[in-house]
């Protein structure tokens, strides 16, 4: 009985206290690179066929699973 309160202490100390830690947003006006307080950049990244790939084997995965399960 005391593990589960203890847990629960935790995870409720633990979602209360996420809300603090914020990213780090560069004010208006101010520029990325050397010498200011603004991170760099992130480089622009393209989502294509990789994830299209993963939802087909996943979709095979989840049709087998129930082809077995009858």
């Amino acid at each position: 009985m005391l593990k589960k309160y203890v847990t629960l202490i935790l995870f409720v100390l633990f979602v209360f206290s996420s809300n603090i830690a914020e990213a780090h947003v560069c004010p208006p006006g101010r520029t990325h690179g050397p010498g200011n307080s603004c991170p760099p950049s992130p480089p622009g990244l393209p989502i294509d066929g990789g994830v299209g790939a993963l939802l087909i084997i996943g979709l095979g995965y989840a049709v087998s699973k129930l082809k077995d399960k009858k």
